[in-house]
């Protein structure tokens, strides 16, 4: 894999907000941005990554008193289930890498070794590529629609953020659940201390799974995302490339 200035261009769909002294007031929503809201902080090492049959992984679950529902993975190609494999990647132990030019998001274990999900991208793929950090994750997030796609979808309006500046958060929004398109969890994307408004996040269009048809971020398909967010803590490093080679 290159680590050439081509193969990791810096971030350039919009200009990056800052998540420090500029506050969540600064916060621009994006397609798939949802409020930062007070996110959990999860600490402590990568857990060994342990894959079981498909239809164990893609099963029905219930999670947080919502019920998400199996998966029919044979719709799926086979090549994107979650799935041990060699790492084609060379980053460090710990690392997320998203290779757009294949759908495939990569946690470096360790060992030559990779756990590899299936994602969802862009309809034009990923316009950005480069080095970030996970700043903080979300379970069950809102989704705030920004307001240029609520004035092509009227019926979006329901769902316009509205900020509460005395307690420093957005009011609004879709409220959590299965059909919310950021899915069950929802991983922060900062670069360099600013809020890219690219996200990690779930999704209950499984049938997207490999395909370029979102609005940008990366899309999982919701049992894979609670299985990453459970073995990545808040400042893992993530790469987005299409420099990868695989087999």
């Amino acid at each position: 894999m290159s680590n050439s200035p081509s193969a990791e261009r810096l971030l350039t769909r919009r200009k990056f907000l800052s998540a420090g002294a500029a506050g969540a007031a600064s916060l621009t929503l994006s397609a798939c941005v949802s409020s930062s809201g007070n996110a959990p902080v999860v600490e402590g090492r990568v857990p060994e990554p342990t894959v079981t049959t498909s239809s164990s992984m893609y099963a029905a679950v219930s999670d947080a008193g919502y019920d998400i529902p199996a998966v029919p993975f044979e719709k799926i190609n086979p090549r994107y289930y979650r799935q041990e494999v060699a790492d084609p990647t060379g980053e460090r132990a710990g690392t997320i890498v998203v290779d757009t030019a294949n759908h495939f998001l990569y946690l470096v274990r360790g060992n030559g070794r990779a756990l590899r999900y299936g994602v969802g991208l862009g309809r034009a793929g990923f316009e950005w590529a480069g080095r970030a950090e996970i700043r903080f994750k979300q379970q069950w997030p809102r989704w705030f629609p920004p307001s240029e796609m609520i004035d092509r979808q009227p019926e979006l309006e329901k769902y316009r953020a509205e900020y509460d500046k005395a307690n420093d958060t957005w009011l609004g929004g879709m409220q959590p659940g299965v059909a919310n398109p950021l899915g069950a969890r929802a991983l922060y994307i900062f670069q360099d201390g600013k809020d890219t408004l690219y996200r990690v996040h779930g999704s209950p269009e499984w049938w997207t799974i490999g395909k370029s048809v979102s609005s940008g971020c990366v899309r999982m398909i919701n049992q894979d995302v609670i299985d990453l967010y459970n073995r990545v803590p808040d400042g893992s490093p993530i790469l987005v490339t299409s420099g990868i080679a695989t087999a």
